[in-house]
């Protein structure tokens, strides 16, 4: 037993000290293992090492958990990354939680669940400052003397509501100092107030921390009340959490996948996807079936067919790279994203035509043959080209369909620059193939 006990407070103190590595550490355990560490801690520790796991790992622990444990846990663990956490439980265990809650903490979750996943409703906080506008400048100076004693939220703006709570300004530090300690704080404070809506969705709410350098955005409601803010700070992390996250799916890996995740989580989350990828080379498979009896008669083919599908996927990555992070900081919208796919087919053209030529010029020396070089030339060419547009198209087509543009992005193009390249230059070496042979 006293090992055990020492064991535990070893676990304690790791947790303490670096709470973040202890929840990557956690997500590395078994199942089994991690649910017993987290029975034999307290709640409050518990809870520091949960708040830092991802969500999804973070709801299948607590359902291991029995209901009164997973309670305690979820409602010491910050109330943002709760509703994250709870929207990944089991619908059945879900219901037998929510009783067990503190109603604030509760009631809290429930508004916070209200707004979709990447919205500014999901990420502000209500722990800011507010006065009435018709406070004189020496109370409010007072007031935040006296709150400075006791708790000041960690972002220093302060905003300017009326009687009924409807944001009217926001007030520069340097002029309340400067003004006239019986002047109303609604004499000097800014009107012109940057503000959004709860139901702003993550992607202006960074074109907005990129283009204003704010410390904080204010959030209101349809009438104008104000009922939160967003952090920078958090709009950075969040942004950050989507860019790995996107790179993952990208590449048709999980999310919630991390370096030491268990084995069978990695297999069950990359497997649907490379079974996807498997049908799509398939698909590219029968192109090249439909030329077999022509392949079998002229085999130097087969030497050139994976430098052409190859650069075509890789000058298509290229594009999607850039389109992806385009649409990521509300670069491309639907004014300019035909301009986009333009642009991206001319660049296609050219590198295209430049690495078409020189592959021509390659095959022509290496097998003796200027047709066969014309014939890889023009092939290399079709490909580059037909990489660029879809480069754009695919993300720009999954966005207006209503998915997560970087999901499998990669895949439909490798499976579209496959295809055209072994059918244009299978299909342009048979039209030829009288000067071939």
């Amino acid at each position: 037993m006293k090992k055990k006990e020492a064991a535990v407070e070893l676990v304690k103190k790791f947790i303490q000290s670096d709470p973040v590595k202890a929840a990557q550490a956690l997500e590395t355990l078994s199942p089994k293992d991690a649910v017993q560490i987290i029975k034999d801690l307290p709640p409050s520790v518990a809870a520091q090492c949960v708040e830092n796991m991802s969500p999804l790992p973070a709801a299948r622990l607590l359902e291991k958990l029995e209901t009164t444990a997973a309670a305690a846990v979820l409602v010491m663990t910050g109330k943002y990354h709760a509703a994250d956490i709870f929207r990944g439980l089991n619908h059945a265990f879900a219901m037998t939680v929510i009783p067990l809650l503190a109603q604030d903490f509760s009631k809290d979750m429930a508004e916070i669940l209200a707004y979709p996943g990447d919205s500014a409703g999901r990420m502000m906080h209500t722990d800011f400052l507010s006065f009435r506008g018709d406070m004189k400048v020496r109370d409010v100076i007072l007031r935040l003397r006296q709150m400075a004693k006791r708790h000041l939220p960690t972002a220093t703006y302060c905003y300017v509501v009326s009687a009924g709570n409807a944001l009217l300004g926001v007030l520069n530090m340097r002029d309340l100092l400067l003004a006239s300690p019986d002047s109303p704080v609604e004499e000097i404070m800014i009107r012109d107030v940057v503000k959004v809506s709860p139901f702003t969705d993550r992607e202006e709410l960074i074109a907005i921390a990129a283009s204003k350098h704010y410390l904080a955005v204010p959030v209101t409601d349809e009438t104008g009340r104000l009922i939160g803010i967003v952090n920078t700070k958090n709009i950075i992390a969040s942004t950050e959490a989507e860019a790995t996250e996107d790179l993952q799916i990208l590449f048709g890996a999980s999310p919630e996948e991390r370096a030491f995740s268990t084995t069978w989580f990695k297999i069950t989350r990359r497997l649907p996807w490379l079974t996807i990828n498997l049908a799509t080379a398939f698909l590219a498979g029968s192109v090249v079936a439909l030329f077999e009896d022509f392949i079998a008669r002229m085999a130097v083919l087969a030497v050139f067919l994976p430098i052409i599908a190859g650069q075509g996927g890789n000058a298509g990555t290229q594009t999607l790279a850039v389109v992806i992070r385009g649409m990521l900081m509300r670069e491309i919208a639907p004014h300019n994203a035909w301009q986009l796919v333009k642009t991206e087919i001319w660049v296609g053209l050219a590198n295209g035509a430049v690495t078409g030529l020189i592959t021509a010029v390659a095959a022509w020396l290496w097998k003796g043959s200027a047709w066969l070089g014309l014939v890889v030339g023009l092939a290399m060419m079709i490909n580059m080209l037909v990489a660029g547009a879809a480069g754009a198209l695919i993300p720009l087509l999954m966005k207006r369909a209503g998915y997560d543009p970087a999901h499998s992005s990669g895949i439909f193009l490798t499976t579209v620059t496959d295809v055209i390249g072994f059918f244009s230059f299978l299909g342009l070496a048979w039209l030829l193939q009288g000067k071939l042979m």
